[in-house]
């Protein structure tokens, strides 16, 4: 007698079983929101989320406001306001001398989250298979099982945390419709090598496969140059890149963000954003446009300025039980905990990141919330720090870390 078919997974059901936010770690939702709440129940510093604490540059806030006053106050058109899209391709070919139209090729999103959940929902087919590199930002498993996808995952490997050239072959098939990769590397810090790269764009041909880079943290690379994805041989047409004023321009709450490929490319997502949210806020896209547009100083201050508050971390968090991995790119510090963990008589990473907001006051986050349950075991002692807070709000943040971790 032949089986009925089991029912289809909820949404719901279908991100908690590929995030692995709703199995044994106990998360419930995101370890952002997790991590936030005991933060603010003990009133800690919170180098958890990588949210800035000062605002953006006030020639946004300017612009912004003069679009709102000379009546740019109803919906964008969907592809994006004309003035941000025309920025975004300027951009492009300032940063990366890439050219692009404006018109066909530049989609405005809600943010980046937005421009990654469209692009994914848009290109894949149920049972397709997305290729992510683990630890991952989170959202890409949950946009994948919305979509009714499957991931495989690639393992990035403490120290270099770049992939294992056969482990990356091995993840390839004939059903892999996707590759995401994050560019600059969240949560590990890690900018990956220029062989690397040309070795995912060579297997992306061979199967024929879109990537997706997400590169929100392009412009926060500390010693070599950014080197996009598309900028290499066969990978122009294949390649989107994501990025947004969220983390160049300190403003992850005005939720701009866009993504940059080929025609044939951005007509399906664009078709499924319109659904989404049909346009980010008018006047804010016009802010953001001034923001691309600022002088190539504010883009070198700003690799000043996170690389020393960097250093305050670096140095600050010497002899208190953490090996600390110096980041390449993003404003993120990636640390093995384990010795910390086994003085202070803990049992992992997790249990470290509860504990650390009401006995220490300063909130981190576990790695292990950015991986499948069977990378788990690699990062049970591994925490990360976000450093994009005032510098004397990470002193002060370190200060209470020695103190505690000497008791």
């Amino acid at each position: 007698m032949n089986q009925p078919f089991p029912p289809p997974l909820l949404p719901y059901q279908r991100v908690g079983q590929a995030t692995g936010l709703l199995t044994k770690q106990g998360f419930s939702s995101t370890i952002f929101e997790e991590m936030s709440l005991l933060n603010n129940q003990h009133g800690a510093i919170n180098l958890g989320q990588g949210f800035p604490d000062t605002d953006g540059p006030s020639e946004l806030f300017d612009a912004a406001i003069s679009a709102m006053h000379a009546g740019s106050n109803q919906y964008a058109p969907i592809s994006g306001h004309p003035q941000l899209r025309a920025a975004i391709a300027e951009h492009q070919r300032r940063f990366y001398h890439q050219h692009v139209d404006s018109e066909t090729q530049v989609l405005v999103t809600a943010g980046a989250s937005e421009a990654l959940s469209a692009s994914i929902t848009a290109l894949i087919n149920p049972g397709d298979e997305v290729i992510i590199f683990e630890p991952y930002y989170d959202i890409y498993p949950a946009a994948v099982a919305l979509a009714g996808g499957n991931i495989k995952t690639v393992p990035l490997m403490p120290p270099t945390f770049e992939p294992n050239v056969e482990q990356l072959e091995a993840a390839f098939s004939e059903r892999t419709a996707l590759v995401i990769v994050n560019d600059p590397h969240n949560p590990t810090g890690a900018v990956f090598s220029s062989e690397v790269k040309k070795r995912i764009v060579a297997l992306a041909c061979q199967f024929d496969a879109v990537m997706i880079q997400d590169a929100v943290y392009e412009h926060l690379v500390f010693e070599d140059s950014f080197e996009p994805l598309f900028a290499l041989p066969g990978a122009a047409e294949r390649t989107l890149f994501v990025s947004a004023i969220s983390k160049t321009h300190s403003l992850t709450g005005w939720r701009v963000g866009w993504v940059v490929g080929s025609a044939d490319l951005i007509a399906p997502i664009k078709l499924v954003k319109g659904y989404y949210s049909h346009s980010a806020a008018a006047p804010l896209q016009v802010g953001a446009a001034a923001g691309l547009n600022l002088s190539d100083s504010f883009y070198a201050s700003l690799v000043r300025q996170y690389a020393a508050q960097r250093d305050i971390l670096l140095d600050g968090l010497q002899g208190v039980g953490l090996k600390l991995m110096q980041p390449a790119g993003t404003f993120f510090i990636a640390a093995d905990a384990g010795e910390l963990i086994a003085d202070k008589g803990l049992q992992d990473a997790e249990e470290l990141a509860r504990i650390l907001p009401e006995q220490a006051g300063v909130t981190i986050v576990p790695m292990s919330a950015f991986v499948t349950a069977e990378f788990a075991p690699h990062m049970q002692n591994w925490i990360r720090f976000a450093f994009c807070k005032k510098p004397e709000i990470l002193q002060e943040a370190v200060e209470r870390f020695q103190s505690w971790s000497l008791r």
